[in-house]
This record gives C-alpha cells, sequence and structure tokens, in this order.
C-alpha cells in the first residue's frame, strides 16, 4: 500500500464529529486546500439509513457490510479494501456486520 493510500498530508481536520444513529455511526471531515473534503469515520454493527447530498464513493478500510443501492432490492456484500458509490439526492441502506472504518469522498 503507497503512502498516498493510507494518509492525507497537509490537511485540516474539523474537530467536532457528525455523530448519526444515536452514536453508532461518527466521522470527521478532512479538508483540503483545493476546497475539497471528505470524512472519516466509524459505524458499528446495525442497520443504517442515510441519504445524500453529493454524489458519494465509500470506501471501506476495514469490516464487514452489506449496502443497499438507490433503485435496488438487492443487498451487497462490501468487505475492508472495498468500495461503493452512492448517487447526489439518493438514500441508501447499510447492514453493519462488523465495525467498518470508513472514508467518504464527494462529488460535485
Amino acid at each position: 500500500m503507497s503512502h498516498a493510500d493510507t494518509q492525507f498530508d497537509n490537511v485540516s481536520v474539523v474537530k467536532q464529529a457528525n455523530v448519526y444513529h444515536d452514536g453508532k455511526v461518527t466521522s470527521r471531515v478532512v479538508k483540503f486546500a483545493d476546497g475539497s473534503h471528505k470524512t472519516l469515520g466509524i459505524m458499528l454493527p446495525g442497520e443504517y439509513t442515510f441519504g445524500t447530498d453529493a454524489a458519494e464513493l465509500m470506501e471501506i478500510t476495514a469490516g464487514d457490510l452489506e449496502v443497499q443501492l438507490p433503485g435496488s432490492d438487492q443487498w451487497q456484500r462490501i468487505q475492508g479494501g472495498q468500495s461503493f458509490e452512492v448517487p447526489a439526492n439518493a438514500s441508501f441502506n447499510l447492514k453493519i456486520h462488523s465495525l467498518v472504518d470508513y472514508c467518504c469522498s464527494y462529488f460535485k
């Protein structure tokens, strides 16, 4: 794994955590010099629904989950090292089977 795959350099981090689903999902915003941002977070086991404003790329660094993407009735298994994309202005469902560590990138 390269340095670029394991850390972000020259960024700012927002101290205040984003807390969802009674604290079972948390994240922190990482801001880049170009004005873009990502979130880094943890999801504890459970079932969750999220909505998007912008399109998202969810990179799963560790853990085991299933995702039901917008417009689908199928569940896809995702594990650490895999990722999935969600379109803008959509809702998606997650079943978290073991603690999930993730990085979410946003696109306009």
